[in-house]
């Protein structure tokens, strides 16, 4: 009899052990969190591929267009007073040679001084652009990102952020872009934007195209 009640007590044990693992098992499915949906966008491109992108950096390489060709008549003056010393240096006096040294590293300090002041004239205005529209397509890319179910959206123009690889079906940059326009008010251009131009030599002083300006948080 005492034998017949311990396997009753013990048959009742493991049952409630039983269930207790199947509640906990239960509520473990029910809190486990949904996988993350994950996108990725180059958020410089998508500003600067926007209808209105392209007509802000356009109107900023025509502004830029004449100091730019001011630049580059000086440049080539420069490098014609070096061929003209180099071809003529041994039949010119002491005093003419060093006259021409000293014209010709005159006007490259005119150059180098014009060159920064542009540089740093255009990527103001730049950054002036990007931080602009840059406000305006975050709200883009937060209400798409609701819409579509996004958790996170990471910004691979930006070379701090860590993505060593992404599936290309995740990255939305072109979404955005159609999402921006079909809410501004800028229309097409009649001709495919031709990119804003930096001032001469601008170009070997930055990074290629991840190296843009990128809009600053607000």
């Amino acid at each position: 009899m005492a034998s017949n009640i311990k396997i009753r007590v013990l048959a009742m044990a493991l049952a409630l052990t039983a269930c207790a693992s199947i509640r906990t098992l239960a509520q473990g499915a029910t809190a486990a969190p949904a996988s993350t949906k994950v996108a990725i966008v180059s958020i410089q491109d998508a500003i600067a591929n926007t209808n209105e992108g392209k007509k802000e950096l356009e109107a900023l390489q025509q502004k830029f267009a004449p100091k730019q060709a001011e630049m580059k008549t000086l440049n080539d003056d420069v490098e014609n007073l070096k061929k003209q010393l180099q071809a003529q240096g041994d039949k010119l006096s002491d005093e003419e040679r060093g006259n021409r040294v000293k014209t010709i590293s005159d006007k490259q300090k005119v150059l180098q001084r014009n060159y920064e002041d542009a540089q740093n004239e255009y990527q103001q205005a730049e950054q002036e652009i990007v931080n602009r529209l840059g406000k305006k397509m975050m709200d883009v890319l937060e209400k798409y990102a609701k819409t579509n179910g996004y958790s996170v959206v990471m910004d691979v123009s930006n070379p701090q952020t860590p993505v060593l690889y992404a599936s290309p079906n995740t990255n939305i940059t072109k979404e955005l872009v159609d999402a921006y326009n079909a809410e501004s008010p800028v229309a097409a251009a009649t001709k495919p934007a031709t990119g804003a131009a930096r001032p001469a030599g601008a170009a070997a002083s930055r990074p290629p195209a991840t190296g843009g300006a990128t809009p600053k948080k607000p």
